[in-house]
């Protein structure tokens, strides 16, 4: 078993990467912004020990030194799964609120691992499919993206809005990552989990519906009534499971061949809006009043169809086993209803 530094431990990704480590019997102490995020964590698992679960407060990942601390332990770490990054559109200075957190978040702690931490061996990064997807090439049909593909983003384009922003934060956070590795020749392998729209069951010490994770807001809109009148755009339209994610992170570091890779970890399939509202149709009779009705526009595959993903590592190399998309909208319906949808 390993001791593991997980950065970003109330994050959504985060929280389940938690419950895997500890199900696998991993040592983790988990960085929070916060005391209280702290006492929240402890509370949903009261059973596991000071030994198995502890905690470093880091306030500010876009510091520079911000880790300097917390990546020393004893016993000392083996792994750092570092999840921690900013993703949220409702910014005004792209740089300063999205740019500059992931990027100096994520040279931050390799430095700080490089300098402090010397027994650490594997080190796995959250990246995400938009440090993959070329706005460029866009989601035409016959058009395949795997780990091969990196976003051609420039910071020109980045700064134009939030969307641009969020997508550019990731790929140069990535890259600066892989860059880093190359150039400081660390102790440590590096991988990556680069997943797209992450769906399912919430964590039960979220605070409310408002701090739900972006993807997921759409079902909880759909449930609540705000798609009666039209089923918005899709957007991405491939996903994957938020438990499928954070064994993903788990098993990058446990395979002893997936250092120095990056994982393109989605189900493989294609989903849209309306097959979302589908499934909570045939699973959740007592929404029909606030869903649209079949004849309702909006939310279909564009005509001319769309893209292929390629996740053939993931399998290969992690084992992974993807949950079916209409058992993971099931099971993210039902934990929405445990607090309040």
């Amino acid at each position: 078993m390993s001791r593991v530094l997980l950065t970003g431990g109330s994050g959504f990704i985060a929280a389940h990467t938690l419950d895997v480590l500890l199900e696998h019997g991993h040592s983790v102490v988990t960085t929070v912004r916060s005391q209280e995020k702290a006492d929240k964590i402890k509370e949903a698992h009261p059973n596991v020990g000071k030994d198995k679960l502890d905690f470093a407060i880091v306030e500010d990942i876009a510091q520079p030194d911000a880790f300097e601390k917390a990546v020393v332990s004893d016993p000392p770490f083996e792994i750092v799964l570092h999840t921690a990054s900013p993703f949220h559109f409702n910014v005004t200075d792209v740089q300063k609120e999205l740019l500059d957190p992931a990027v100096i978040g994520t040279t931050g702690i390799l430095k700080s691992i490089k300098k402090h931490a010397p027994t650490v061996k594997r080190v796995v990064i959250t990246s995400s499919f938009a440090a993959i997807l070329s706005p460029k090439t866009g989601f035409a049909k016959g058009v395949t993206y795997s780990e091969e593909n990196w976003n051609d983003i420039t910071t020109e384009e980045a700064l134009q809005n939030p969307q641009n922003g969020y997508r550019a934060s990731k790929t140069f956070a990535e890259r600066a990552a892989w860059d880093f590795v190359e150039k400081e020749k660390p102790n440590f392998q590096l991988s990556t989990i680069n997943p797209p729209l992450v769906f399912g069951p919430i964590v039960h010490y979220l605070n409310s519906l408002d701090g739900l994770n972006t993807s997921n807001q759409r079902v909880r809109d759909i449930i609540q009534g705000k798609s009666k009148a039209g089923i918005p755009a899709t957007g991405v339209y491939i996903w994957v499971d938020v438990r499928d994610v954070a064994l993903a992170h788990v098993k990058a570091f446990e395979a002893p061949n997936a250092g120095n890779k990056r994982f393109f970890v989605t189900e493989g399939g294609h989903f849209n809006n309306r097959l979302i509202v589908d499934i909570i149709r045939k699973n959740f009779p007592e929404y029909e009043s606030q869903l649209p009705s079949p004849d309702v526009k909006g939310g279909e595959y564009p005509a001319d169809g769309v893209f292929t993903a390629n996740n053939k590592q993931s399998i290969e190399v992690l084992g992974l086993k993807y949950r079916k998309f209409e058992d993971t909208i099931v099971d993210t319906v039902k934990s929405l209803q445990n607090v309040g949808a």
